[in-house]
């Protein structure tokens, strides 16, 4: 069983980025353990010298990292690059090498001609991390609000096609 642990960088609740993640979880195949970090707001701001202490939502985020074989983000573009939030918690993983050597890959979920700024800079900060991630794992995929049904999942078919290629690509990373 691979374990995928997915992640948002969105903090609002009707996100259309969590919807795709959650879109993910309900197409991915039974071999996949699908878990989610979801104390992104919690996360304090990084501080080097607190890097030891051993906060709360710390201490889940580097134990969820542990136990994936694999992450998968999707996030929003605030300002022409990733969210404070999701770039804290970025920051979290660099002393303890959370994510090195670790597949990774995102969902692009923007209209055309955004979030390009986010993918770039999550592409920038995964390697500086030393994370596993290659182009074939990411996917630009826009989610327009609309799409998203009352379920909370993404209805498209380009949508759901995509993002169960982007899963399996990522989940075919692990095993290499």
């Amino acid at each position: 069983m691979t374990v995928v642990l997915l992640i948002s960088g969105s903090t609002r609740s009707a996100s259309t980025n969590t919807a795709a993640l959650r879109t993910v979880e309900a197409l991915a195949p039974d071999t996949v353990d699908i878990r989610w970090f979801d104390g992104l707001a919690e996360l304090p701001a990084f501080n080097p010298d607190d890097d030891g202490t051993g906060h709360p939502s710390v201490l889940a985020l580097r134990e969820q990292l542990s136990q994936a074989d694999a992450v998968l983000f999707c996030t929003p573009e605030y300002a022409g690059t990733l969210p404070g939030s999701l770039k804290n918690l970025l920051d979290w993983t660099v002393g303890n090498a959370d994510l090195y050597e670790k597949p990774t890959g995102w969902i692009n979920a923007a209209a055309q001609g955004r979030g390009e700024g986010a993918a770039a800079t999550l592409a920038l900060v995964l390697g500086y991390v030393g994370a596993d991630f290659d182009p074939d794992s990411c996917a630009r995929l826009p989610v327009a609000r609309d799409a998203v049904g009352p379920d909370g999942l993404v209805a498209t078919t380009e949508f759901r096609s995509g993002a169960l290629e982007t899963l399996t690509k990522l989940v075919a990373r692990v095993a290499v």
